[in-house]
């Protein structure tokens, strides 16, 4: 009888997981795979940095925030993206890549305050392997074939 216990809550274990997988949304993904970036020493940030690490072509991943207001701007980071073959994600906001990215304070109650804008954002080393990595590529995978 307890070994019956076991398994159906095993089983139940296994749904809860599953459905943990599927409700990460790709932002929530991005957002999480930057942090890790960002702790192992993976990411750039600015436009300096990132076409630096466009050109060089260690670049992995390319964020660009959708209301950078310089377009000349955007035209090189999406020219050195394509031509370096890699995958341009666009973010709503330069203050929400910039809290994603660490240019923030974290105060007593965790949340941010005084974020810094970020137009661009290269990650060059993705860190750890993680589940939000895997449902980023997947989304990435998709983007490419469509």
């Amino acid at each position: 009888m307890a070994e019956e216990d076991a398994v159906m809550e095993t089983a139940e274990a296994a749904e809860t997981e599953e459905v943990e997988v599927e409700e990460m949304g790709v932002l929530d993904a991005l957002k999480e795979v930057l942090k890790k970036a960002l702790v192992h020493d993976g990411l750039s940030r600015g436009l300096h940095e990132c076409a630096k690490a466009l050109d060089k072509h260690t670049a992995k991943l390319c964020c660009l925030a959708k209301d950078c207001d310089n377009p000349e701007y955007t035209k090189l980071v999406r020219a050195l993206c394509e031509e370096g073959g890699v995958n341009l994600v666009m973010v709503d906001t330069g203050k929400q890549l910039g809290e994603w990215c660490g240019l923030c304070k974290i105060d007593e109650e965790g949340e941010a305050t005084k974020v810094v804008r970020c137009s661009c954002a290269v990650i060059t080393e993705f860190g750890e392997e993680s589940q939000a990595l895997n449902v980023l590529l997947e989304f990435l995978k998709d983007q490419a074939k469509a």
